[in-house]
């Protein structure tokens, strides 16, 4: 039965052949297909009321989108890769639904949702073999940042950056010449008092830049060495644009109030922030594409054309 349902992907694959010859493959995989969506499709409605319901989190709704681009950009080299099934994914499929069953039992959204993932490539493993995972690693891998981050890893991170946003917001404060005073992550102002809460940590705005970063870093970025450097460089990054975001909104309550702080201004200065960031990315983005680019150059130039001259003694 793999091997029919390698052939129905197969056939799939090929734009002239029309599904209804993959036969009994065909109702294999729709069946396969099948499953999934009975396994799954409770956990994707709760992801999906998630991405809907917390603006935190609306980027979950692009990700799935520019995996299937990512798939469809290697449609052609897909289409010419030899499918050869193993049972050898069967360990990664297996852990999969582990992980499911687990998350399940112990209401753990992160692992249910994550095992998705796991399911996926074991899944293409056996049916299409680990060189078509491979192929495939970076569509599958990108599927993370739809979902949001396990409740165990933002509390252990969460405070750290709020400490360090109100530390360092508080000192660009000082230097402007504005009165402030700090206690843990509680700004004192000479007006008002803010509170550099959870949300306010740059978390949750990390994991969206992480993801644009990693488009930005694939369409850019030539070289592997390229890609992952930009795509790290989105961390701090995202932190020293909620340092900017904490101490705008500090100015604005100071010279404006607290009400300039809150509601609509603080949302708006929000996006205006991002797209600082964003920015800043881009900037990297550029000078990192002429350092690497000035470094491929110099190797060239000082690589041995296969003609050495005498050494003088």
């Amino acid at each position: 039965m793999i091997n029919r349902i390698s052939t129905a992907v197969g056939q799939v694959l090929e734009r002239d052949s029309p599904w209804s010859q993959a036969g009994p493959g065909m109702v294999g995989l729709l069946l396969v297909g099948g499953l999934l969506v009975g396994l799954y499709y409770k956990t994707l409605g709760a992801l999906g009321m998630d991405w809907y319901s917390d603006p935190d989190f609306s980027h979950g709704f692009l990700v799935p989108i520019m995996s299937g681009y990512f798939v469809w950009e290697r449609w052609a080299q897909l289409k010419n890769q030899v499918i050869e099934p193993s049972l050898s994914g069967l360990p990664v499929l297996c852990l999969g639904l582990g992980m499911l069953v687990l998350g399940s039992l112990g209401a753990e959204l992160y692992l249910q949702r994550s095992s998705l993932i796991v399911v996926l490539c074991g899944l293409v493993w056996v049916l299409l073999g680990r060189i078509f995972l491979k192929s495939l690693a970076l569509p599958l891998a990108f599927l993370l940042f739809m979902i949001p981050l396990p409740s165990i890893l933002l509390n252990t991170i969460t405070f750290p950056l709020q400490l360090f946003a109100a530390k360092v917001a508080t000192i660009c404060l000082f230097t402007l010449s504005i009165p402030v005073l700090r206690e843990g992550n509680i700004i004192m102002l000479t007006g008002t008092t803010l509170e550099v809460a959870e949300a306010c940590s740059g978390i949750r705005s990390l994991q969206a830049l992480l993801a644009l970063g990693t488009v930005y870093a694939y369409f850019t970025q030539e070289t592997g060495l390229g890609r992952w450097t930009l795509v790290l460089l989105s961390v701090p990054i995202a932190i020293a644009a909620n340092v900017i975001r904490v101490s705008g909104t500090g100015i604005l309550a100071e010279h404006y109030g607290a009400e300039a702080a809150q509601g609509f201004y603080h949302i708006f200065e929000g996006w205006i922030v991002f797209v600082v960031a964003f920015i800043f990315l881009l900037g990297a983005g550029s000078v990192l594409s002429r350092i690497l680019s000035r470094r491929a150059v110099t190797g060239a130039h000082g690589a041995p054309d296969g003609h050495s001259s005498p050494r003088s003694t």
